[in-house]
């Protein structure tokens, strides 16, 4: 394993709303990284032939109609992509990458563990789960685990019954420390930091670069909510420090545009309220609450 190039999957935007993103991450993700990397951008496809494969019209391929990001259920699909061989990353394109790869990726997976990933225990309210955001795949161990590509791609809910599924099995988790996967900050110094997830879609350092860049272009971004000021100004800094790092360095916006997919169906997230990092929560009224659930919202 210590000869293997690492693969990182980073799920993004097929539409080039999330340039900035990906410019950070790759930058980052090479800065701190000792070994070779090989970065997988994992986007919505037109070409049947792609792992990412989806045709709305007909219906083939990948449904995306219940998630939440354009990429939320391609994270079930990366063991396949890699033959069920070896091992693979997995993150979101809005990570800032801050300590060396190669130390997630040698990460153990040990009994009956198929990935290596965040776990969150509330013990207010008696419960656990698993954040598969930034994960490693042991590809080979998952094949006995995880459903057969065509049942994931043609169901809309799989990703949802996936997540399900995880927190039932606590047994396929092996735990790492959060600093992997710290998420808007979670209180923690960025000395500590490995991974800092600027997760809360609303508040992401990146929109004040892309909802200019997109607007000026007569285009929309795929998040559909208020965007509003991060509450961790040190936080701000460091990705505006990154950016202009990758731009120094020779990184430019244009060379990670692709052709755009075009329109396909996603979740509203009209009325997304964040994270409890992020934004002070308000006790939902009983109306409120029963709202949510009968709308199938978190």
């Amino acid at each position: 394993m210590s000869n293997d190039v690492i693969k990182v999957f980073v799920g993004c935007d097929p539409n080039n709303c999330d340039l900035e993103q990906m410019m950070v991450v790759d930058y980052s993700i090479h800065k701190h990284t000792s070994r070779p990397v090989e970065i997988i951008w994992m986007q919505l496809s037109h070409d049947p032939d792609s792992p990412w494969y989806s045709d709305p019209q007909s219906g083939a391929g990948w449904h995306t109609e219940k998630w939440a990001t354009p990429f939320s259920g391609f994270r079930w699909g990366i063991p396949a992509a890699c033959n069920y061989q070896g091992r693979a990353i997995y993150m979101d394109a809005d990570m800032l990458v801050l300590a060396d790869l190669a130390e997630l990726w040698e990460h153990p997976i040990e009994g009956e563990a198929i990935v290596a990933a965040k776990e969150v225990h509330d013990h207010a309210k008696g419960k656990r789960f698993t954040r598969l955001c930034t994960c490693v795949w042991d590809c080979a161990k998952a094949k006995a685990k995880l459903p057969e590509q065509a049942i994931l791609r043609a169901d809309p809910d799989s990703h949802k019954k996936m997540m399900a599924k995880f927190k039932q099995h606590p047994e396929w988790v092996q735990a790492y420390t959060a600093a992997w996967n710290c998420v808007d900050g979670e209180g923690m110094p960025i000395e500590q930091m490995k991974i800092l997830h600027y997760s809360d879609m609303g508040t992401q350092f990146s929109h004040k670069y892309s909802i200019p860049r997109l607007t000026a272009a007569g285009q929309k971004h795929w998040f559909d909510s208020d965007i509003l000021p991060h509450p961790r100004t040190d936080l701000v800094e460091l990705f505006d420090q990154y950016y202009q790092e990758a731009l120094d360095a020779g990184y430019k916006l244009e060379n990670y545009a692709v052709k755009p997919f075009g329109a396909f169906p996603k979740e509203s997230q009209v009325g997304y309220d964040g994270n409890e990092v992020t934004r002070q929560k308000k006790p939902k009224s009983l109306l409120s609450r029963a709202w949510r659930c009968l709308s199938g919202r978190k």
